[in-house]
């Protein structure tokens, strides 16, 4: 008796693993595209994480109960992780930069003004996607729908406009699959798809022209060359004419070459000439860790910088100063004194 209760508990628990490896193995593969999808939902990187694990734990309860014959699992899992974000976002507001809370200020040499409160949009580290073995062309497709620009453009939506327009464009879901998804109709589905598509163009998130690595490497790399030189007419070449300059938690944002170059001047001023700064990526675009020289010699984490670039120069640069951004890219606090 006690030997058959001990066998029927041990195949029991084996049943259980050989169910958890089979949910594992086939669903796994698509992690990391739904941090991705969550990502441009929520325009927060630790929400889009909360929200990946949320949808993995609905779906392991419910995988007894899905049918194949019904929903490809990509389709039933962004089923489930579409309707998390949707239900998160019932509580949450949007996630803005600066240049989309009101007009670009017109003097560098005013004081910033802190946003408080605002729950800014965050950075996404390139680190996150990987490329595991993936065909490049898949990997720069998918890094180019995470462009800040993108990201911020879409949280002008509200919610079930922003959902339909992510799921259709960029995840190119059929209108009838989004209607599946979202519970709602065909023609609901493209009617909302059409006034997000519209209010996007009004918002100027239209394609940008964006050069991609190596050629906007070569350019960042420059522009790291002039800060570090404190060389702010060679900065100012490198920038477009209608550059701009924002600065998340700071409610300060600048418009134009000139304006642009006064503010580096200021930061020069108040913070001195002496930086280093380290290459990364962070949206699918070229990004540096910035470093201020100490007063024991190591350069002190300032910001993290992340850049737009076109083949006219660099459009736009994003700063974050935020401790929580720099544990995302897992950025040293200090580094060590280096050659130029």
């Amino acid at each position: 008796m006690y030997r058959g209760v001990r066998t029927h508990r041990e195949n029991t628990r084996a049943v259980t693993t050989s169910t958890e490896h089979d949910f594992a193995t086939r669903t796994d593969p698509f992690r990391r595209e739904l941090l991705a999808h969550c990502y441009r939902m929520l325009a927060s990187v630790h929400d889009a994480e909360d929200l990946v694990q949320e949808t993995y734990l609905r779906a392991w309860r419910a995988w007894d109960r899905y049918d194949r014959e019904r929903a490809s699992l990509r389709t039933w899992l962004y089923r489930i992780a579409t309707n998390a974000c949707l239900n998160a976002l019932e509580s949450r507001v949007r996630r803005p930069l600066p240049s989309g809370l009101g007009a670009p200020g017109q003097d560098p040499e005013q004081p910033l003004v802190h946003g408080g409160e605002v729950p800014w949009l965050q950075p996404f580290p390139d680190t996150r996607l990987g490329t595991d073995g993936r065909d490049p062309a898949d990997v720069v497709a998918e890094r180019a729908d995470l462009r800040l620009a993108f990201v911020a453009a879409v949280q002008l939506l509200p919610a079930r406009q922003r959902a339909v327009l992510l799921l259709r464009d960029v995840l190119a879901f059929s209108a009838a699959e989004v209607a599946a998804l979202l519970d709602t109709t065909t023609p609901a589905v493209n009617s909302a798809l059409q006034r997000a598509r519209g209010r996007l163009a009004e918002a100027g998130a239209q394609p940008t022209g964006e050069l991609a690595d190596p050629q906007a490497r070569a350019l960042v790399d420059r522009y790291v060359s002039a800060f570090e030189n404190a060389d702010i007419d060679a900065l100012k070449r490198l920038l477009t004419d209608d550059a701009i300059l924002e600065m998340p938690p700071f409610l300060n944002w600048y418009a134009g070459r000139e304006h642009y170059a006064r503010f580096i001047a200021r930061v020069f001023a108040l913070r001195g000439t002496d930086w280093r700064m380290l290459p990364t990526a962070a949206n699918g675009q070229p990004a540096v860790a910035a470093y201020v020289r100490d007063r024991d010699g190591t350069y002190r984490l300032h910001t993290l910088q992340v850049f737009t670039v076109t083949a006219a120069g660099i459009t736009r640069t994003t700063v974050f100063q935020d401790a929580a951004v720099f544990a995302l890219f897992g950025l040293p606090e200090l580094v060590d004194a280096a050659p130029r």
